[in-house]
């Protein structure tokens, strides 16, 4: 979605048709434009809940990845929930998430790219969930195009620890003041600060866990 900031975003949303937050409620963003009718922008959440190694194993690979979109069989506005599990591949190369844990027990029917290393995964006709390949060479602020420049390990490994301390079951360890739970907050948002290799980055890491740290830091 191309626009600099909360002013170009309600253009946008003006512009075009589908499901878009309301008030409290952020459910996963779909829009279109409603001349063709053409998949135009998408904005997804990452679910809190994390799933088991064994169940993030299951993730099946095939089949790959076809370009492609969406084509919305009407104007009308509508709501998309967002998904509700998280699969992290080994060194978190690969998000995945999932509408729930059960469309692991059937193949995917398609896998559609919509945007560089954004896929759509779809199951008996319906989105059934998404995947982000590589989400460390995409970390942004708000607004901000991503850096085209390649990530420093530091910032994956930086990655890695928080989602570990933002999703669960990571999270609970945090909340409920868990030592080295709070250690590793602590030195995980130390780290982001004094990183100023890769900075683009490390400030979106920051904010990522920044509510946390207010709240929790000082523990």
């Amino acid at each position: 979605m191309q626009y600099a900031d909360v002013v170009g975003r309600e253009q946008f949303v003006a512009d075009t048709f589908g499901s878009q937050h309301w008030l409290w409620d952020a459910p996963d963003v779909f829009r279109f434009d409603p001349a063709n009718r053409q998949l135009v922008g998408a904005e997804f959440r990452l679910p809190e809940e994390s799933a088991s190694a064994e169940d993030a194993a299951r993730v099946p690979v095939a089949p790959s990845v076809r370009l492609g979109g969406l084509r919305a069989d009407e104007v009308r506005d509508f709501r998309h929930e967002m998904c509700t599990v998280h699969c992290r591949a080994a060194g978190d190369s690969v998000l995945t998430c999932l509408r729930d844990l059960d469309v692991l027990d059937e193949p995917f029917d398609a896998r559609i790219g919509i945007a560089p290393d954004v896929a759509l995964l779809v199951q008996h006709g319906a989105v059934v969930g998404w995947s982000l390949t590589d989400p460390v060479r995409y970390l942004t602020t708000e607004y901000v195009g991503p850096d085209l420049n390649p990530p420093s390990p530091e910032t994956q490994r930086l990655l890695t620890e928080c989602l570990d301390l933002t999703t669960a079951p990571g999270i609970h360890g945090v909340e409920d003041g868990e030592p080295s739970a709070l250690a590793r907050l602590r030195a995980a948002d130390e780290a982001l600060r004094d990183q100023y290799e890769d900075r683009r980055r490390a400030g979106a890491l920051r904010q990522l866990i920044a509510n946390m740290v207010d709240i929790y830091g000082n523990w």
